[in-house]
């Protein structure tokens, strides 16, 4: 059983999104295993872990594209899947949904109207998203003459693009060139601090001491949950690379 003690240094905070006992299989395959999480609100929360943990999957049961075979998912208070919430949060997929016919702020454009954006409101967003990840200059090309790094960028400017409460990013700098990389981390530094709610995945260490707390994920189960500090206090680490290793992350021999 898998049942974290995912509360520590989030006691004062409401809960934007939280899982009981959830389980997804494929087939005889178990994909997570009798999970349970607590995000609370104004948290960067960060899920840590190899391809093939469970990452993308708890991602998906999260924002309702997937539904959980055993347990519950609420997500700002509604049980998931719930089609009527994709307004309230961003999700920027691992892999990415565009248009590739289109130009950026085509693309750009549709979305907004599936968020209910409209007019100068509309517009201003499209600016100010695309000036977040630098593709101001790259509006009116076709996005099937973008590299991948810049589609990467399309698809979180428009998981930004209506200011949502709630930010879900899964992989959301694969392909980002350091620089970059570097600029849309400070901005979600700055959306968190606002008050925005980030969950994010990676399997970027240095990226992971970013977050308020990291959720360590292996084989479909959570081994560790807690601030990049305590994580490493518990294992008695100089990395969180190492308490990765320690407390069940990282490869087993």
């Amino acid at each position: 059983m898998s049942l974290i003690a995912a509360e520590a240094g989030n006691g004062q905070r409401a809960a934007v999104t939280e899982l009981r006992e959830v389980t997804r299989r494929f087939g005889r395959r178990t994909v997570l295993d009798r999970l349970t999480l607590r995000v609370g609100r104004g948290e960067l929360f960060g899920l840590l872990g190899p391809s093939g943990s469970g990452k993308t999957t708890l991602i998906k049961l999260i924002t309702g594209i997937d539904k959980a075979d055993g347990g519950t998912v609420e997500l700002l208070g509604e049980r998931m899947p719930k089609l009527s919430m994709f307004r309230r949060f961003g999700y920027m997929a691992q892999s990415d949904a565009l248009y590739n016919k289109l130009t950026a702020k085509e693309n750009l454009l549709f979305f907004a109207s599936l968020y209910g954006l409209k007019g100068v409101k509309r517009s201003e967003r499209i600016q100010a998203a695309a000036a977040v990840v630098d593709l101001l200059d790259h509006l009116e090309k076709p996005v099937a003459a973008f590299s991948g790094g810049m589609k990467r960028r399309l698809s979180l400017a428009i998981a930004l693009l209506h200011e949502p409460e709630l930010l879900v990013l899964d992989e959301p700098t694969v392909g980002i060139d350091p620089v970059l990389r570097r600029s849309i981390w400070q901005e979600l530094l700055r959306w968190r601090d606002s008050g925005t709610t980030i969950i994010l995945t990676t399997h970027v260490m240095d990226e992971a001491e970013h977050c308020d707390r990291i959720g360590l994920i292996r084989d479909g189960r959570l081994t560790a949950v807690g601030s990049p500090g305590e994580l490493k206090a518990r294992a008695g680490a100089q990395t969180i690379e190492e308490a990765f290793i320690l407390l069940g992350g990282g490869d087993r021999t």
